[in-house]
């Protein structure tokens, strides 16, 4: 699906574009909904258009307002639910510890491989036959995979979820890998890689990942090469999901038109027939070598694009909070950044820069990205160092880190503006283990971050001396302009 800076990292869409999927969906439950007399027909038209999912105004106005519920199934599943009957509809997300970096060493893209099938025929049902079930129960089933999570999402009407779960249990415990839908599918991604070796962004991406993270797994391709996926063969899928599809690694999170007892026996239905225990390979954390380290990959187009980036904070450490704050300040906060401010509107130089935090599980980086036509990089790169100069030197302002803090703490309750979202945001709180009470007491912790502890973090986190970047484009090397800084 799509990239988020943070809570869903290194996240691919594939086949058909997601925009696209979610209107059908949102097409096929609002008809549903019409037809059960859920809908007038005055708002259909409206519904089809919004996220499919909504739960009830007064759960999500304020995360703090949410009754989370942890469940276990009789059979000893745990899972996150926020009950809402508002709607006659159920959101699951679902996750197995181990993502691309459970790739075999010579088998990069493998879990990405094994998403892409997952609704190509389970069971008795070949690939035709399941997408057509499907349809017919206006369900939606996706897998992704992140560098260290396999995810899962599933959304039915009320009405359907056994057959729809039965459906989603036979995609995980059964799946097919019939060789047609594997060649089909072969064929697509290596259309993507294709695509891919010529899109800049995505080549200054993997450089710099390759180069940061060198031998280890974060370092390989998520979506694999030409030659692991020309290679990949039906053994390769099985084995993968034989060692991470297990119950020791999943987690769960629920919301919507569900009770808990009805959850806990779903919760058996969908993925009682699991493994108990994984077979993950043990992975070493990471340690991107310090800079400074620059890479030029020529490419014929018209501006260029730069990744650059140092060690990040790890998200347990006790400065994470205040690091993702002063990565909201300097270029996480779109037109409202310092980088953006001084790329952007004081020297025209870019249309977009940014920058984010990505607490890997395994290993932790700070990488930003700016685009900028060819004759003007090195002036770019300049600034944006001295930006990350001057605030490792000087801290920021008071008003700079009470803006920062006014909207995060503001802008938390639009994540939980409807139950996909939710599920999503209950997921990856305790795919992070920061605990049930998390969203109650998460503005909290934005509010107790002081300039000094900006200060103190700017110092420990911002490296510009150290910096890995990688440009991909036709770059010309130009003096910085006088009064610019340098």
């Amino acid at each position: 699906m799509k990239k988020n800076p943070y809570l869903q990292p290194v996240m691919i869409s594939r086949k058909v574009p997601i925009t696209i999927r979610k209107s059908l969906l949102g097409v096929c439950l609002t008809l549903a909904l019409a037809a059960q007399g859920a809908l007038s027909p005055s708002a259909m038209a409206q519904k089809a258009l919004q996220d499919p999912t909504v739960p009830a105004a007064e759960e999500t106005s304020q995360g703090k307002m949410m009754n989370i519920q942890e469940v276990t199934s009789p059979g000893g599943i745990k899972a996150w639910l926020v009950e809402s009957h508002a709607n006659p509809l159920i959101a699951i997300r679902f996750a197995f510890i181990g993502g691309a970096a459970q790739d075999a060493p010579d088998k990069e893209g493998q879990a990405y491989f094994v998403t892409s099938m997952l609704d190509e025929g389970a069971g008795d049902l070949d690939a035709t036959a399941f997408q057509e079930r499907a349809q017919s129960l206006a369900m939606r089933l996706d897998f992704d995979a992140s560098r260290d999570v396999m995810l899962g999402s599933l959304q039915t009407l009320t009405e359907n979820k056994d057959e729809v779960f039965e459906l989603a249990r036979l995609a995980m415990t059964e799946p097919r890998f019939d060789e047609g839908a594997m060649a089909r599918v072969r064929a697509q991604i290596l259309a993507g890689l294709k695509y891919d070796e010529n899109d800049p962004s995505t080549v200054a991406s993997l450089a710099w990942d390759r180069i940061a993270f060198r031998d280890h797994p974060y370092g390989r391709p998520v979506k694999g090469t030409r030659s692991s996926v020309g290679a990949m063969s039906t053994d390769d899928l099985r084995d993968y999901v034989r060692r991470v599809f297990a119950r020791d690694k999943l987690i769960v999170s629920a919301v919507g038109d569900i009770t808990p007892e009805e959850l806990g026996e779903a919760l058996d239905a969908l993925f009682g027939g699991l493994p108990q225990q994984s077979d993950l390979r043990d992975i070493e954390d990471a340690q991107p070598p310090l800079g400074p380290t620059r890479e030029v990959i020529q490419m014929e187009v018209p501006q260029s694009v730069a990744q650059f980036g140092f060690r990040g904070i790890p998200r347990h450490d006790d400065d994470f909070i205040a690091a993702y704050i002063l990565n909201y300040i300097i270029g996480g906060g779109g037109f409202s950044s310092r980088l953006m401010e001084e790329v952007r509107e004081k020297r025209g130089l870019a249309y977009s820069v940014n920058s984010h935090l990505f607490p890997y599980r395994h290993g932790s980086v700070f990488v930003g990205n700016v685009a900028t036509k060819n004759e003007a990089v090195g002036q770019s790169l300049d600034v944006i160092r001295a930006e990350l100069e001057d605030v490792a030197e000087n801290g920021l302002t008071e008003a700079q880190l009470n803006d920062a803090q006014s909207y995060l703490t503001g802008a938390y309750a639009l994540r939980f503006e409807s139950s996909s979202s939710i599920a999503n945001q209950l997921l990856w709180i305790q795919i992070e283990n920061l605990g049930i009470d998390y969203v109650a007491k998460r503005n909290g912790l934005i509010e107790a971050v002081t300039l000094e502890d900006i200060k103190r973090v700017a110092a420990r986190l911002l490296a510009p001396d150290q910096l890995i970047t990688t440009i991909v484009g036709q770059p010309v090397e130009e003096p910085v302009p006088e009064g610019a800084p340098g």
